[in-house]
């Protein structure tokens, strides 16, 4: 009997819900255990108190099936974390810009392959692969569960290649999947020239970006706040820890500011 346009409509619209159902989720006890990791540096772990790793991992959905690319992870801050959850049952991209745009992507490359190649335990099954910044293309299209990004979008407006950048992220996700961002939040109704070389941008401005690619907002989370981030230094958004790029200029009142105040938002692709 074949089934009936009614039965395969409703189908379709449950297609998101059954798989993100049928995806291995994340416990408590498994998320302790990695952020315990001793494989992870213990600068990286000091953070933790800033960055809310698993709050934030939690807020975004993320399963243990799922295959995610993080983009640009610098020294892997988040690679110490994301590739340990996923090695058994899912699978962990590292997107890096390309070793040939810029001495410090060529050495960002090479440190964070160095660090996959000698703890295999953790790593051997994470990729790294490339992307050329101007042109970013992520794999093939519709791909992969989730693309996560904290901390890159200012660079991308700087270097003009955010919107490009997002449709990359639109193209290679599947219907349904996940974009997280997380990135330094600027005072609401600022203009971009006023502070594009700040490090924040507008919550508003990410929104639209994001938007305009074809991603829907599903949620906010206010996990990485920062009532006490004033957002008006000498040196933007790196005069704060882990930057301190005053040196020991006000030093302490910058240690007690903290990181900065971050909006962490979630988007979903469309499923039609």
């Amino acid at each position: 009997m074949k089934p009936t346009l009614a039965a395969l409509a409703l189908t379709a619209l449950l297609a998101p819900a059954l798989s993100q159902a049928a995806d291995a989720p994340i416990s408590a006890q498994q998320y302790a255990s990695v952020l315990a990791g001793s494989w992870r540096d213990p600068a990286n772990s000091a953070r933790d108190g800033y960055r809310h790793p698993q709050q934030t991992l939690e807020f975004f959905g993320l399963g243990a099936k799922q295959s995610v690319i993080e983009i640009t992870p610098g020294g892997g801050w988040y690679s110490e974390v994301l590739a340990p959850l996923l090695k058994d049952q899912g699978h962990y991209i590292a997107a890096v810009q390309a070793a040939s745009s810029s001495a410090y992507a060529r050495t960002s490359e090479e440190n964070l392959k160095k660090k996959f190649a000698a703890d295999p335990t953790r790593y051997a099954k994470a990729e790294v692969i490339e992307f050329d910044p101007k042109a970013p293309v992520f794999g093939k299209p519709a791909s992969v569960d989730t693309v996560l990004t904290f901390r890159n979008v200012h660079n991308w407006v700087l270097a003009d290649t955010d919107r490009a950048t997002f449709n990359a992220f639109y193209k290679v996700l599947k219907p349904g999947g996940v974009l997280g961002v997380v990135d330094h939040r600027a005072k609401d109704g600022a203009s971009l020239e006023d502070i594009k070389h700040s490090g924040y941008l507008t919550t508003a401005y990410v929104v639209k970006l994001a938007t305009d690619a074809g991603f829907k907002l599903e949620g906010q989370s206010e996990v990485n706040a920062n009532p006490k981030d004033t957002k008006d230094y000498p040196e933007g958004v790196w005069t704060l820890p882990p930057a301190l790029k005053l040196g020991e200029q006000d030093k302490a009142k910058y240690v007690a500011i903290g990181e900065s105040d971050r909006m962490t938002l979630k988007f979903v692709k469309p499923t039609r």
